[in-house]
């Protein structure tokens, strides 16, 4: 009987070739890297390099639109590309959480070390600013730089109830497509960065679409204009506790083995496997076993 369900525990991992070994281990990360306290620089110049590109994209592109040279809709969707192309290159590294909110919600689904929390919401911040710091070195204060700010005839309270559902909706998007604490992956990428792309499709002239106070934060810094960024806080953090609070009711609490593998940068492809192990013995048929 033990003979039986070792053979059975080992074919997920013999399923597996060195090829798809290969793949898994590169898009999840290496669990030495990770596993390695003196790597955690690593960890937070991925997320400072990922915010830099992502406000460069949306800032920028709102900076362009003010200057009537692109239109609405590519300023909007241009950063939903971006953000799909930061899960794929670089998830592995940092989990690509560029939105201090969504390090906030991995850490209370308990899927993320909240020693952690501080130095990623930090070089967010700087990231951020950094990108619009390039801006204002190109345009110069053009634009507000870019600011999120509530569209022409709507009053804060507005812009602020946009803020909450569309964050809502991200923060939800993202715990239920990430892999613990970590965004990686196709699925994660086409999810995460479509969504945002929707977002701001349908509702950038209410609020600026963004879901991200790192976001808001470069823009208002840079250009001295915070009048309306308490919406940009306040907004996005009421939405990701809303977040997490549906994620329990759906999914129950967080914090189980395989995220806390993730949410510590150890989710290699022979986690992978014990997962995959496990989760094939949970679904098997009573009468199976």
């Amino acid at each position: 009987m033990a003979d039986e369900r070792e053979a059975q525990g080992n074919v997920v991992p013999g399923m597996l070739g060195e090829r798809t070994r290969h793949l898994l281990a590169l898009e999840f990360g290496s669990r030495a890297e990770f596993d390695d306290p003196r790597l955690e620089w690593r960890r937070l110049f991925s997320e400072l390099l990922g915010t830099f590109m992502l406000v460069l994209v949306a800032a920028g592109g709102g900076v362009l639109h003010s200057k009537g040279q692109i239109s609405a809709a590519a300023a909007v969707v241009a950063p939903g590309l971006m953000v799909m192309a930061i899960i794929l290159f670089m998830g592995a590294v940092s989990g690509a959480h560029l939105n201090p909110v969504v390090s906030l919600a991995f850490a209370l689904r308990r899927d993320f070390p909240w020693k952690r929390v501080p130095g990623y919401i930090v070089i967010q911040l700087i990231g951020a600013t950094l990108a619009c710091l390039f801006l204002y070195a190109v345009f110069g204060n053009t634009g507000h730089l870019g600011a999120t700010l509530p569209g022409g005839g709507y009053a804060s309270w507005q812009a602020l109830l946009m803020e909450v559902a569309l964050t809502g909706t991200l923060v939800s998007v993202i715990l239920g497509t990430a892999s613990g604490a970590q965004n990686v992956g196709a699925i994660a990428a086409l999810g995460v960065g479509g969504y945002v792309a929707l977002a701001g499709l349908w509702s950038a002239p209410v609020s600026g679409a963004s879901m991200n106070p790192a976001r808001s934060f470069g823009p208002a810094l840079v250009s001295g204009d915070f009048s309306s960024y308490w919406v940009y806080v306040l907004g996005p953090l009421a939405g990701a506790l809303l977040a997490v609070a549906c994620a329990r009711l759906l999914r129950g609490a967080g914090g189980d083995p395989t995220s806390r593998l993730a949410g510590s940068g150890r989710l290699g492809a022979p986690a992978l496997s014990r997962a995959a192990t496990s989760a094939a013995e949970r679904w098997r048929e009573p009468d199976e076993r």
